[in-house]
């Protein structure tokens, strides 16, 4: 069963075009990244607790649709990848459940919350991610 965090479309979010501007899409996966964890075992704060952060390195999106005011949207998260100090979640973001309104690919590194730098990506981070 793949996690979908559900968004509500603010109006704040709409521009002029009567859709959500690209911007919140981003603000959108980054929520959506966190409840990933937290469904998976890891809230973000424990994982700040425990000396780790992650900061975003490449992000990208293709749009398919625009989404709207009163939209019920999902953000649909799973692991893409998992490497020695980075990670990668693709995000897809469904309109009614199942139209895909766009799809993201985003890549993380972990960092620690000293600011001494990058850091391998530990096993509390790598079983949330793996599912473990």
């Amino acid at each position: 069963m793949p996690f979908v965090h559900p968004i509500a479309v603010r109006y704040l979010e709409v521009d002029a075009q009567g859709v959500v501007f690209n911007a919140w899409y981003l603000a959108w996966f980054d929520d959506a990244m966190t409840a990933y964890l937290a469904h998976r075992g890891l809230p973000y704060r424990t994982m700040l607790d425990a000396g780790y952060d992650v900061q975003v390195v490449r992000s990208e999106i293709d749009w398919h649709a625009g989404v709207g005011f009163g939209d019920a949207v999902g953000v649909e998260v799973s692991t893409a990848r998992i490497g020695q100090t980075s990670f990668a979640l693709d995000f897809r973001v469904l309109r009614d459940g199942h139209d895909v309104t766009c799809a993201g690919h985003t890549v993380y590194v972990v960092v620690a919350t000293d600011g001494s730098g990058k850091r391998l990506v530990p096993p509390l981070i790598r079983d949330a991610l793996d599912g473990v």
